[in-house]
């Protein structure tokens, strides 16, 4: 049982990939804490200034558990007018 991770822009850099699969069942901030220790600091000050959606809806709730086949994007800050 896994959630699909896609990084877009400078998290795709930072990570080194277009995405990773994780095992689900877990929270989006325990999630995170793998994925910055898996992929080193670069990543880690990414995901701290990113914003997360969860099958495309905003995560509101960091703590609720991640299901399975969910696909989770990490967005960092864009810039742009």
């Amino acid at each position: 049982m896994e959630v699909t991770v896609r990084y877009f822009a400078g998290a795709r850099a930072a990570a080194g990939r277009r995405e990773e699969a994780a095992p689900a069942g877990r929270s989006l901030d325990d999630l995170l804490d793998e994925l910055a220790h898996r992929h080193g600091p670069r990543l880690a000050a990414v995901l701290q200034v990113a914003s997360f959606l969860v099958d495309g809806g905003t995560c509101h709730d960091r703590q609720t558990p991640l299901p399975a086949g969910a696909t989770i994007d990490v967005l960092p800050p864009f810039a742009g007018g």
